[in-house]
């Protein structure tokens, strides 16, 4: 949880009036009303650093009378972690976050949420929240992420004042010596995930063996990963000397906010903030106003967005070390050696990479997203491939390859971002490949420390065969191999990949294969099975029937092509305990 100064609010309710002046003539004609009948209360969860800003200015208004057409307003200000409310949107709309886990039984989402990231929005919509669509969701505030770094770790890189980028910053924690490099979970923390976004980015850059920098790159971070804040500031040093230097943290992508708070306790050794290029995503703390509340909440969360975009909350910003949307901050903000911006901040400061939802790419955030979740995880898993004759046709889209070296391919990339403490196996299936058995098992479930160099070998042999999709059968027997060597504290899974509805008539019924797997289903012992559909003869009502009885998910694609990506954001949705 970040760290935040509460702001003293003394002057908010005799300044209310003037700055609403200062926003629209809308606000000031709520705010002036001279009294008020019955109460809407409107609840705001707000990212724990920005709280004491947006109560300061809800507050101001509440003494002043808040109201919106003669109904009175209470404003109901929360600090709330963003990842804790996305867990809660994401249970009400459906959706499934990697990395998040589930919503605690007490979760609740809020009429306006102010997360710490855009990226929150897009996750929520892109995992399958598609009627989660919030209104506004314009900055209200700004905090670049830097690159957090004890200072005399800082000064050996020229700072204060050499420019340093990203693929400087690849290359020491790469290295043969290399900087103790951490992150907060970035599957958990928008700041981790921007560092994470920009270290991958350098990798991917870099020339030479993309996979091999990228998957070098993720493995360095996750050496030094936390899942709260807290426990990786602590692991910064804390006493002035070489060997405490040595052993702490070197480096870690953090908030400037983060920054500032950390260094305001005065510790033995201060954190340099490294501002480095390409700038990263900053935290840009969108308005959501959430879908589904009634008028008048939403006229309320109106004005109380109006309050919050005057030059009074911009001073209230720079009380909480956060900056302006535009990247400028308010009185009383004290820049950090390096920082970009000027003294001041009079001028306009263009955007620091990408901080508004339209401008951030999916793609990238999935990929980063589900590639770290792969590189840091452990599991055992088989992975089934269809061989059935429909595979043979070709892909337009992948220069005429068939759909078996699409689908090939794209599992002999993913199987170089998962690293030797996996247990993988391999099969292929379609009707009659052994006598009448519709499986074949190319390579059994085995470390892949001893087991890599046989699965790359069974991958580059498969072949379609000219059989039909003996879908049912093979799954069921997937289902049992994996159950019956079952082994606690990893996730135990299936992955199948198929491009067509099951026809093997003299195979089990579709109703036959779920009353099985329910006898089977043991919540002591589960099984995940996730189902990539291929093409456009995959029905997901039918792969969906088997999911809902084992847990996991279906995911189908028209586009061969866009499998890759799909395998590892599946691989990536693995079952966490709830919030």
């Amino acid at each position: 949880m970040r760290s935040s100064i509460r702001g003293a609010g003394a002057a908010a309710a005799a300044t209310a009036l003037v700055v609403v002046v200062s926003g629209s003539w809308f606000g000031y004609q709520q705010l002036a009303g001279p009294s008020c009948s019955g109460e809407i209360q409107l609840s705001v969860a707000v990212a724990p650093e920005l709280e004491p800003a947006v109560r300061s200015a809800a507050d101001g208004w509440q003494q002043d009378g808040a109201a919106v057409g003669g109904t009175c307003i209470k404003v109901n200000v929360a600090a709330s972690e963003s990842v804790d409310v996305a867990a809660a949107v994401a249970s009400k709309h459906g959706a499934t976050l990697a990395g998040v886990g589930q919503a605690s039984g007490t979760a609740i989402t809020p009429d306006v949420w102010v997360p710490d990231s855009s990226t929150w929005l897009l996750r929520l919509k892109n995992g399958g929240a598609t009627a989660f669509a919030p209104a506004n969701g314009a900055s209200i505030a700004r905090s670049p992420v830097v690159v957090a770094m004890p200072e005399p770790v800082a000064s050996r890189f020229g700072w204060p004042d050499k420019k340093l980028t990203w693929t400087d910053l690849l290359r020491s924690v790469t290295s043969d010596k290399p900087v103790r490099a951490g992150i907060v979970e970035p599957t958990q923390d928008a700041a981790g995930l921007s560092g994470l976004l920009s270290l991958t980015a350098a990798a991917g850059g870099a020339g030479g063996d993309t996979q091999k920098a990228t998957t070098g790159a993720l493995r360095a971070l996750a050496i030094g990963r936390s899942s709260l804040r807290k426990d990786l500031l602590a692991r910064f040093p804390r006493a002035n000397d070489a060997t405490a230097i040595a052993n702490g943290l070197g480096a870690a992508a953090l908030s400037e906010k983060d920054v500032m708070a950390y260094n305001a306790t005065k510790p033995p050794i201060p954190l340099a903030a490294l501002y480095l290029e390409p700038s990263p995503m900053p935290l840009d703390y969108p308005y959501a106003v959430l879908p589904g509340i009634e008028p008048a909440k939403a006229s309320a969360a109106r004005v109380l967005y109006e309050l919050l975009t005057t030059q009074g909350f911009k001073n209230r910003l720079a009380a909480q070390s956060l900056r302006a949307p535009d990247g400028n901050w308010g009185d009383g903000f004290k820049a950090l050696p390096g920082a970009p911006s000027p003294a001041g901040g009079q001028a306009t400061v263009p955007p620091a990479g990408v901080g508004a939802a339209g401008g951030l790419d999916p793609v990238a955030i999935d990929r980063a997203v589900s590639g770290w979740s792969i590189a840091t995880q452990s599991g055992r898993m088989l992975c089934v491939i269809d061989v059935s004759g429909s595979m043979k046709a070709p892909v337009p889209s992948a220069n005429n390859a068939t759909r078996e070296q699409v689908t090939v391919a794209a599992a002999s990339r993913g199987l170089n971002l998962f690293d030797d403490s996996w247990s993988i196996g391999l099969w292929t299936f379609s009707t009659n490949l052994r006598g009448s058995q519709d499986w074949v098992q190319l390579v059994p479930i085995n470390p892949l420390s001893t087991n890599r160099s046989r699965l790359e070998q069974g991958l580059s042999g498969i072949r379609p065969s000219q059989g039909n999709t003996g879908l049912y059968d093979t799954m069921l027997a997937a289902y049992e191999t994996v159950q019956e060597n079952w082994e606690p504290g990893r996730v135990n899974s299936v992955v199948l990949f198929t491009d067509g509805k099951n026809d093997d008539k003299d195979g089990l019924s579709q109703a036959e294969l779920i009353r099985r797997l329910k006898q089977l289903a043991d919540p002591e012992r589960p099984v995940q099975v996730v189902i990539i559909g291929i093409g456009n003869e995959v029905s997901k009502a039918e792969l969906k029937s088997i999911t809902d009885v084992t847990g996991g998910a279906p995911f189908v694609t028209e586009d061969p092509t866009k499998i890759g990506d799909i395998f590892l954001k599946a691989i990536a949705l693995r079952p966490n305990a709830p919030r």
